[in-house]
């Protein structure tokens, strides 16, 4: 799961079309690269219907077949796992799913699925969780990694 990266604040535009600061874009840019180094491209993307987790997505440059849910813009934790359930499900073949939401859903999904206390979840923060089965309810936290920790 990956939290959107920097928006931009202050624009006097709704919430949910607040576009990605400089910083943002940079970030997406360089969490993308991680993903690819490390062999972690997902089959499918969950993305929030939000301009910044659109643009996030964009940023990172996937191939990876995208699905936006506008249950994620203001689903909590168990919501969010929910559609991985249900997405794991519908695509059976795909062995990785990356969900790009918000906070503090994305951060309340990091902890219950991965089994760790995470205590910070900053923009474009990322959390690699193995599941035993698309059904599971919690699994094991594989990474968590920041833009500064790249």
């Amino acid at each position: 799961m990956l939290r959107h990266a920097k928006a931009e604040v202050g624009l006097g535009l709704i919430d949910h079309e607040r576009p990605l600061a400089e910083r943002g874009l940079r970030d997406a840019a360089a969490m993308g690269d991680f993903l690819r180094t490390q062999g972690l491209e997902p089959g499918l993307v969950l993305c929030s219907t939000a301009l910044r987790t659109r643009q996030t997505l964009e940023g990172l440059r996937l191939a990876a077949p995208a699905r936006f849910e506008s249950a994620i813009y203001m689903g909590d934790g168990h919501d969010l796992l929910d559609l991985v359930h249900v997405a794991g499900a519908e695509f059976a073949q795909t062995e990785t799913i990356l969900l790009v939401g918000h906070n503090p859903a994305v951060h309340e999904l990091a902890i219950a699925a991965g089994n760790e206390q995470i205590e910070d979840f900053p923009t474009c923060a990322l959390a690699v969780i193995e599941l035993e089965s698309w059904q599971s309810r919690g699994g094991t936290l594989l990474a968590y990694r920041t833009p500064k920790t790249l």
